[in-house]
């Protein structure tokens, strides 16, 4: 008796899902549910080395970006990126003013295979998006302003100065590299935004 038999559903009713849909890459079903309210999209994507923002819109030749911001564009303002909450929302500040001066007037997150939870850094950029003026059915209760501003990074990162600065060094090792003090994160940050804010 063979035991190399593949344990696959088969028959007439059987269908393959699109290869994204496979790979877990993209839900369909949500993908035409946002396309359908003809707005542009806010999509935030994180990775080890970032965040990237976009606002997509969607066109008959597929989507088309309106506006990309990558969180390595906020060392010109003074801002050490990583991906964190306060990244994301300059972020999506910076995104949102591009994408206002190409008509975009409204938008809507599009979260893709991610889940959403309060407090994440995809609401973070949704907060800044909307500050550049742009409109949503979000509310701001989705995230904190201690997480937008870096409070609670700077909170422990000064706690931990006095308390075991061996430690410090070493976990805010990159930071020291580009000279940017964490225990001073919500002024750089007011100072980042000011930046952003007045172009």
């Amino acid at each position: 008796m063979r035991c190399d038999i593949v344990s696959k559903a088969t028959g007439p009713v059987y269908k393959v899902a699109f290869r994204r849909r496979r790979k877990n890459l993209t839900n369909y079903a949500k993908r035409l549910a946002l396309v359908k309210g003809n707005v542009p999209r806010l999509v935030v994507r994180k990775s080890s080395k970032g965040i990237l923002v976009q606002f997509m819109e969607f066109t008959d030749k597929g989507d088309r970006v309106l506006a990309s911001v990558h969180s390595r564009a906020l060392a010109k303002y003074g801002w050490a990126p990583r991906c964190n909450a306060p990244t994301a929302y300059l972020c999506g500040l910076l995104a949102g003013k591009a994408a206002g001066k190409k008509g975009a007037t409204s938008f809507i997150l599009d979260v893709g295979m991610q889940t959403p939870s309060k407090g994440s850094t995809i609401f973070a950029a949704l907060r800044g998006a909307q500050d550049a003026k742009l409109a949503t059915n979000y509310t701001h209760e989705m995230i904190s302003e201690e997480r937008l501003t870096g409070a609670a990074i700077e909170a422990y990162a000064k706690k931990l100065k006095s308390e075991d600065a061996a430690k410090y060094g070493k976990l805010f090792s990159s930071y020291a590299k580009q000279g940017f003090a964490p225990e001073n994160m919500v002024a750089a940050f007011k100072a980042a935004k000011g930046k952003i804010e007045s172009e």
